[in-house]
């Protein structure tokens, strides 16, 4: 072999080796490295398909829509299921189904049992929600279940709180506007970001994001988001802010993404559209 050939060899097998070494550290990363743009977009990189649940077919939770990557190449994702909040349906969660899983997850916006159901049932019904995409759905065989999150509006956000309580190895929560009469919880071992609205007059952040976020363990990975000139209903629209923040939540906990830890740590500073921000940076997970 001659000197330029061995030279070339060798690079080659460093390149090859740095990239498995890579991969072998989080083989989870999905989609380019990301930027304030890719996050903030209506529409991440990944092309998206989307399929109904019918009530009639699913036990536990009211049916729902799956939203996933088209894609099959990059092997399996994530998924997230979301609650809505009280006397409302999926749609009113509809807008987070594509621009999440065009990021790189399967996400299934749910309908609950009745519109009226509580907290504790809204949690169950994420978790049945859970074990139906991963067990039964068409699109299980897109799924790693072992990396799985909840997101839930109002009293689906108090769901959401309810869900992480219960099943621990959830890997993200995330309670937008949550709503419940528990005001503490400190048995939760998910990382969970907690979204409060500085208009919100159905669960003032006073009396419930806030008082959530503090009896989170100290040593929880754990964020408050409060957004300005917001209210209750805040995130039944497509919302930059929420989208940015939920997307580098679930990238950075359920795909262990690091390279999506730069919009969350050092903390995001007060703005136009943020009020307030608190978290645990470093964060640890």
């Amino acid at each position: 072999m001659s000197a330029l050939a061995a030279l070339v060899t060798i690079a080659g097998l460093a390149s090859f080796t740095a990239s498995g070494a890579q991969a072998a550290t989080n083989p989870y990363e999905r989609g380019p490295a990301p930027t304030t743009s890719s996050i903030e977009a209506v529409r991440g990189p990944y092309a998206v398909s989307q399929t109904s649940v019918s009530s009639l077919g699913v036990t536990g939770f009211g049916g729902g829509t799956i939203y996933y990557p088209t894609t099959t190449a990059d092997g399996t994702f994530g998924a997230v299921t979301i609650s809505p909040g009280y006397t409302a349906g999926q749609s009113s969660m509809a807008w987070l189904g594509p621009r999440l899983a065009s990021q790189g997850f399967v996400v299934m916006t749910i309908d609950t049992l009745t519109t009226l159901d509580q907290p504790d049932s809204r949690g169950r019904q994420l978790l049945s929600a859970l074990d139906y995409l991963t067990q039964r759905s068409a699109v299980r065989a897109r799924i790693d279940s072992s990396r799985l999150g909840v997101m839930g509006h109002s009293m689906g956000g108090g769901g959401t709180l309810e869900a992480a309580k219960s099943r621990p190895s959830l890997q993200a929560a995330i309670a937008l506007t949550g709503w419940n009469l528990d005001k503490s919880w400190p048995e939760i071992q998910t990382p969970t970001l907690l979204v409060g609205a500085d208009g919100d007059t159905i669960a003032p952040v006073l009396t419930h994001s806030e008082p959530f976020y503090t009896s989170l363990p100290s040593s929880l990975d754990k964020a408050y988001v409060e957004l300005n000139n917001a209210t209750h209903f805040t995130p039944n629209t497509s919302n930059t802010p929420i989208a940015k923040y939920s997307v580098a939540w679930l990238k950075r906990f359920i795909d262990n993404d690091t390279r999506y830890e730069q919009f969350l740590c050092p903390l995001p500073s007060p703005g136009p559209t943020i009020e307030e921000y608190r978290g645990n940076c470093p964060h640890t997970s």
